[in-house]
């Protein structure tokens, strides 16, 4: 999946990663007024696991979080002793999610990837590879990102892996909104992280 997605980007998918999630989520801790990332500040914190591991999906919940999008067509949460063979494919979304087995990404042992209501890799054990596997779904499968989750997935595209095309959008096109070459709510968020980068 890597290798195919480097080849249709030109993006070697793990160096777009490094430091990128320290700097996402040193602008929201600051800029958390209403508390409504507390939780997730407090559970990373709390966490024992791979740091690198915790910075992901920590990042992934907070911005999903700063944008009002639904976490549960992102993040199916099931029974951490499940088996792939086990799943209930019906509930889970159509388009690609990372399947969570445990309470919570920031706890989980291990991930599962679907799509299409398919479980189609059973086994992954760290939350960067499951994050990784998710987005590069997307462009190898051509799927357009579904509009509950618009923001998120067009903020990793532009940020996190560096695909700024001149034109378009991958976000479900909806009729009843003219549709914008970025989101405002992506473009604003990038803006305040480096405001927030100069000033310190």
């Amino acid at each position: 999946m890597k290798t195919h997605f480097k080849e249709l980007t030109g993006m070697d998918i793990d160096k777009a990663m490094e430091n990128k999630y320290a700097r996402v989520i040193s602008y929201l801790k600051t800029s958390d007024k209403t508390g409504k990332m507390e939780t997730i500040f407090r559970e990373m914190e709390a966490s024992s696991k791979n740091v690198a591991d915790v910075s992901a999906a920590g990042f992934l919940q907070l911005l999903v979080r700063y944008f009002n999008e639904e976490e549960d067509q992102m993040f199916h949460k099931l029974d951490q002793t499940i088996l792939p063979s086990e799943v209930n494919c019906v509930e889970l979304p159509s388009t690609p999610c990372i399947v969570v087995c445990g309470n919570s990404p920031l706890a989980a042992e291990y991930f599962m990837l679907s799509v299409d209501q398919t479980i189609v890799n059973g086994h992954i054990n760290a939350f960067t590879d499951a994050l990784v596997l998710m987005f590069a779904t997307y462009y190898c499968l051509n799927i357009s990102y579904p509009e509950g989750q618009g923001a998120t997935l067009e903020f990793l595209q532009r940020c996190l892996f560096k695909i700024n095309p001149d034109k378009g959008s991958k976000v479900e096109k909806n009729s009843t909104k003219r549709q914008l070459a970025v989101s405002p709510k992506v473009l604003s968020l990038i803006t305040k992280i480096s405001d927030h980068e100069w000033r310190e």
